[in-house]
């Protein structure tokens, strides 16, 4: 029998798993690492541990399937969009990458407008200069640690990074590569225009694959600290949502997709070029050969769970473990004795600052209305009705841009909740389906190497194979008017704050 191997390279830990040809999951497993924060709005993680995880994750993926490592035909990368990795010119790392939630680089991002003009940026990379992008931590580098920038040769993102591991060759993808703001999208080619004028050295930028070609194979120092054949086929992946288009089915007009993980994402695809002039939203290259995707980024989306978790329950995940549960269930349970609205508790989920649709790093977390009547169960339902709000928010601009589902797929560790998945059919108004499959990102991932592989004939044809929806969770007439007042209040909220977030963030 053959299979495939998907990576799923995330912000909280790599997910490998190994496929059969029908899509079924065969074995899966997950390592974790820790998410450095320096200071305050900044993040990075070390790109060693990357490759430390991948490398136990096949590992373990191989030895407990028993499957032979000669029938995996090939394997594919869904990674975390944004990140700077730099290495040297003998191929190391030369510092802790610099990650798509860190909100340090609003100075050189003002910088990376004034350069290029901020319409002719839209016009060029899709999207206007934002401090999760890659373009203006690169410039930061270079202002900051300027002996550092000097020794750089090479620039990766991090799924590109644990490909070189795996392969010896340095090569970017679309869809990764759409989100540096150095990508020539409608060219899907890197931005000469770009480049000069931000004075960056186009040798640093490896060269452009689609995310089906294959871009190397395992070499034998890689095999050996994997357990994967020699020789195996190494596709050029995707960026985690991209592949999750793919993993969801999300592979031509009309179908979209929203996710709720560390970051929360609403997902469109589109034949053509799709651009927001106000940026509120980004237009990315697609997995799919010569398509484009219309998307959202909520940065603190199941990060704010996961916030409120570690911080206020830990007698539920003393609980969890004693019953070996999942904490998160006993979390939900608690929420829905919390009504709709949480007793009139609004929660704005900008932990990180916020990119859709707001564009504003210096933006934070805050519960409006909070009371001495206010118990946890009431915080931790506002927690998850922020988030959904949220993504109702960026959902509406896609409205505008005609770009929008009738039906919505649900993937993320967000999809795993019935509550939550009825609050986004409620909210959204509109029928919310999973998967039978719900590897999302890793099953894109494998469908990517199989095609690179000659397993399938093209994306569209190996989604409509693999991919299978379930019965939707529909809304409610009724919950929907009742969540309609709140969400109309959140959305007045930000524009009320602005201002002060300002002041904050320069005390």
């Amino acid at each position: 029998m053959t299979y495939t191997l998907g990576i799923d390279l995330g912000t909280s830990g790599t997910k490998t798993v190994l496929f059969d040809l029908h899509g079924h999951a065969v074995a899966s497993a997950t390592v974790e690492y820790p998410l450095l924060q320096p200071h305050n709005g900044w993040a990075e993680q070390r790109p060693e541990d990357w490759w430390m995880a991948a490398q136990r994750t096949i590992r373990s993926v191989i030895a407990d399937s028993g499957v032979d490592a000669a029938d995996i035909a090939g394997l594919g990368i869904s990674g975390q969009m944004h990140g700077l990795v730099l290495l040297d010119k003998a191929g190391q790392v030369l510092r802790p990458a610099i990650l798509w939630c860190d909100g340090r680089t609003q100075a050189e991002c003002d910088e990376i407008t004034r350069r290029v003009g901020r319409e002719r940026l839209i016009q060029l990379s899709a999207n206007p200069a934002l401090t999760g992008f890659t373009a203006g931590k690169i410039l930061w580098v270079r202002r900051h640690e300027p002996e550092l920038y000097a020794r750089a040769r090479h620039i990766l993102l991090p799924k590109d990074y644990v490909r070189y591991m795996l392969t010896g060759e340095l090569y970017a993808e679309m869809s990764d590569a759409s989100g540096t703001n150095l990508l020539d999208v409608p060219g899907r080619r890197w931005s000469e225009e770009i480049l000069a004028a931000l004075d960056i050295d186009p040798a640093l930028l490896p060269p452009l694959l689609e995310s089906c070609d294959k871009a190397g194979a395992v070499t034998a120092q890689a095999a050996a600290l994997t357990g994967l054949k020699e020789g195996t086929v190494v596709a050029a992946g995707a960026a985690d949502n991209m592949a999750a288009a793919i993993g969801t089915g999300v592979a031509q007009a009309g179908k979209a997709f929203a996710t709720i993980g560390t970051s929360g994402v609403v997902f469109a695809h589109s034949d053509s070029v799709q651009i927001d002039p106000e940026g509120r939203v980004h237009t990315f290259c697609a997995a799919v050969p010569g398509a484009y995707t219309v998307m959202s980024c909520t940065l603190s989306a199941g990060l704010s769970l996961k916030w409120y978790r570690d911080t206020f329950c830990q007698a539920e995940i003393q609980a969890a473990a004693e019953m070996n549960a999942d904490p998160y269930v006993l979390m939900n349970e608690q929420a829905a004795q919390s009504p709709i609205g949480a007793n009139r508790l609004i929660y704005l989920p900008y932990l990180m600052g916020e990119r859709s649709p707001l564009l504003d790093s210096s933006a934070r977390g805050a519960f409006i209305g909070l009371s001495a009547m206010h118990t946890r169960k009431d915080l931790l339902r506002a927690v998850m009705e922020g988030v959904v709000y949220s993504q109702r928010q960026n959902l509406d601009v896609l409205r505008g841009m005609n770009v929008a589902p009738q039906t919505m797929l649900a993937c993320g560790g967000g999809a795993k909740s019935p509550f939550w998945r009825q609050m986004m059919a409620d909210v959204f108004g509109m029928p919310v389906q999973t998967l039978e499959n719900a590897e999302g990102p890793a099953l894109g991932a494998a469908i990517l190497a199989g095609v690179a592989a000659g397993l399938y004939t093209d994306i569209p044809t190996a989604c409509q194979r693999l991919v299978k929806a379930r019965e939707p969770q529909l809304p409610d007439t009724a919950r929907s008017a009742a969540y309609e007042p709140y969400y109309q209040l959140y959305r007045s909220l930000y524009p009320a704050l602005k201002d002060s977030y300002a002041t904050l963030a320069a005390l």
